[in-house]
């Protein structure tokens, strides 16, 4: 029986729509990654290659509304 290959690592993304205040930060900084929809943020895609982006949109969030997570739910940003 041959080994399983691991799989490419993948990151969730959340936007808490109850701390989200729609400055638009995180889709100016991950384009790619988030949209404002309604005045809110909203992730394009829930689950994404890692990406430095992603990160940066979630450190600059001024209401730490953008979570990003392992695909286990271990919180990967913002720190804290």
């Amino acid at each position: 029986m041959s080994a399983v290959e691991p799989i490419d690592p993948q990151w969730r993304l959340h936007v808490d729509p109850t701390r989200c205040i729609g400055s638009g930060i995180c889709a100016g900084v991950a384009p790619r990654h988030f949209v404002l929809v309604d005045g809110l943020s909203r992730p394009v895609e829930e689950q994404v290659a890692p990406a430095d982006a992603v990160l940066d949109a979630a450190d600059s969030c001024p209401m730490e509304a953008v979570v990003v997570s392992d695909v286990e739910g271990l919180r990967i940003a913002p720190e804290g």
